[in-house]
This record gives C-alpha cells, sequence and structure tokens, in this order.
C-alpha cells in the first residue's frame, strides 16, 4: 500500500456532506469550529470570499476552486468583503432558509444574477491520528481550478457530486459520501506533490530519495530498521540521509517510526482483537513490556486502558 493510503486508512477518515448552496447576494455565513475533522467547500458555480481563523490574508474562492480547512476551524464565508460585518451563524442562516437536509440550502438577498452554488462538506478522523503529514497542513489549503488540473475524471465526479447531494435519490448519499473521500485523498495528495516543497515537514514526501526509505519503512514497519538500513535504501550515504531527512521531515528517521508504529498501534488496538502482546509483535517490540513502555510513553495511557477507551494527554 502506497504511503498516503497508508496514512488515510489508518486514521479512519470518513467523508460527510453537509449540504449544497445556491447563495444570492448579499450573503454571509460563518462555519463554527469543529474538532477532528478537515472541512472543503467547491465552488461549483460563482465564487466567494473566505477568511479563516487565525489567518488574516482573505481568500478568494473563485468557480471551480476547492478550499479545505484542515483542522476544522471556524472560517466567514461572504459574498463581497463589503458584507463580512453582517455574516450570520450557521445555526442561524439554516433557521432562516427553512432547510430541511433535503435540495440545496437557499438564502441569501435578491440579486440572484450573482449566485453562489457550493457543495459543502468535511471527512471525519479518529481523535488519536498523529502523523506528520496531516499534523502539519497550514490552517487551509486553497487547489485554484481543482477538477481541470487533476483531470476530466474529477471534474466528472465533482458534478456528480453536486447533482446527487441532498437529491435523496436511491443510494445517493452513499455514492456523494464515498466520493468525497476520493476527493480529499487527491486534494491532499496535489497539495503535498505541488506545494508541499515549501511546507516545513512534508518536503520529504515529494523527495524520490527520501520517499523511497518511508516506502519502504511503511511496507515493513515491524523490521528491524537502522539508519543504515534506511540509507541504503534511499540510496543515500548514511549522514547524507540523516541530514537531508531531518531537513525535509522535521524530525529524525528513527522518531518517524516510532511515531508511525504507535498509529499503527492505536488503530489496532481499537480495531482488532489482537492482544497487547500481539499488537506490539506486529509494530516491531518483541516484549509486551517494551511495546507497553513506549505506548504510555506516547499516548500517555497504557495499552490496555487505550483500548478501553481511555485518551491519555496527547
Amino acid at each position: 500500500m502506497d504511503i498516503l493510503s497508508d496514512i488515510l486508512m489508518r486514521a479512519n477518515l470518513k467523508g460527510s456532506l453537509y449540504f449544497r448552496t445556491s447563495f444570492t447576494a448579499p450573503w454571509g455565513v460563518e462555519v463554527p469550529e469543529y474538532a477532528d475533522v478537515a472541512r472543503f467547500h467547491y465552488a461549483h458555480r460563482g465564487g466567494c470570499f473566505v477568511r479563516v481563523d487565525g489567518q488574516t490574508d482573505l481568500v478568494e474562492l473563485k468557480q471551480g476552486d476547492l478550499l479545505i480547512v484542515p483542522r476544522g476551524r471556524s472560517h466567514r464565508m461572504f459574498c463581497d468583503p463589503k458584507t463580512e460585518p453582517e455574516v450570520l451563524p450557521l445555526d442561524r442562516v439554516l433557521e432562516l432558509s427553512g432547510f430541511t437536509g433535503e435540495g440545496a440550502l437557499v438564502y441569501g438577498g435578491p440579486e440572484t444574477d450573482k449566485e453562489t452554488q457550493l457543495i459543502c462538506g468535511h471527512f471525519a478522523f479518529d481523535p488519536m491520528t498523529r502523523h506528520p503529514m496531516l499534523d502539519r497542513l497550514p490552517p487551509s489549503m486553497v487547489l485554484r481550478k481543482y477538477a481541470g488540473h487533476s483531470g476530466a475524471w474529477l471534474e466528472t465526479m465533482l458534478a456528480m457530486i453536486g447533482d446527487e447531494a441532498g437529491q435523496g435519490r436511491f443510494g445517493g448519499e452513499m455514492i456523494v459520501l464515498k466520493m468525497s473521500e476520493i476527493i480529499f485523498a487527491q486534494a491532499l495528495r496535489a497539495f503535498v506533490v505541488q506545494e508541499g516543497a515549501e511546507q516545513a515537514g512534508l518536503q520529504g514526501f515529494g523527495d524520490p530519495q527520501i520517499l523511497r526509505a518511508l516506502t519502504a519503512l511503511h511496507s515493513a514497519p515491524a523490521d528491524n530498521w537502522t539508519l543504515a538500513d534506511l540509507a541504503k535504501t534511499a540510496g543515500m550515504s548514511r549522514t547524507g540521509f540523516a541530514v537531508r531527512f531531518a531537513r525535509t521531515m522535521a524530525m529524525t528517521p528513527m522518531n518517524y517510526l516510532a511515531g508511525w508504529r504507535m498509529q499503527i498501534a492505536r488503530h489496532e488496538l481499537r480495531q482488532s482483537r489482537a492482544s497487547v502482546a500481539e499488537v506490539g509483535e506486529r509494530v516491531g517490540y518483541a516484549s509486551e513490556a517494551a511495546f507497553a513502555r513506549v505506548f504510555k510513553k506516547v499516548a500517555g495511557v497504557s495499552p490496555a486502558a487505550f483500548r478501553k477507551g481511555g485518551r491519555g494527554s496527547h
């Protein structure tokens, strides 16, 4: 399995669509903060402006653009910067519009020639998901002309989501949710490849030699990896590999390995019936005591307590 698929599978990614819109000017809505999700807005027709909490720059979303808010921060969306002070909370907009969850969310003023159609949803993650690729994403990501750059298949898929969303068709909800998960995976891949080279801690995923080592590590996380082994896999000297990995990933190779092993362990403890000792063995620990010691240091609770529902302090 490739690295991105491995990461998202362990994160238990689940797509969810909350509505498609028909907003007419003037309009404005504030989307509240939501934990453990990545929100998305695709400008199917028309455009708008967005201000994400924690960011000073105003984002202009144009037709065909995809906005992702990776950590579910609150954000304001509006038709014109002049209308930002009149933005209303999402709950109030839903109340005023009489939206029932079916069809489009119709809201706004009388300027029907200035319609904005958005496809809005989110991707939920397991609350215990920890991975640098996800943790180091910026507060918001905008992929311009998203469908056009990704190919005709994606443009068709987005059009299908726009047609299916909120229509109540037979099997439509499942189709939309699965397609939205594909969209997030494609968007994340595009961002890491295109812009990750400039993002601290993400450059390694776009570096062919570092990526070879990461791929090998993900393919066999329980192996007794050493720095020399990973350097050889990358086709580099031990020192050169260690320096480049630290520069591009903002951590050492062994720290990355340990972190990924603990992410697999979290997933296995929650999703499988394997014993603690078996889970430890699956991630490279010969003894249950050694595994439990490392797991508690990282997660804040013992493997047994974590399995019972304790989240710890990390």
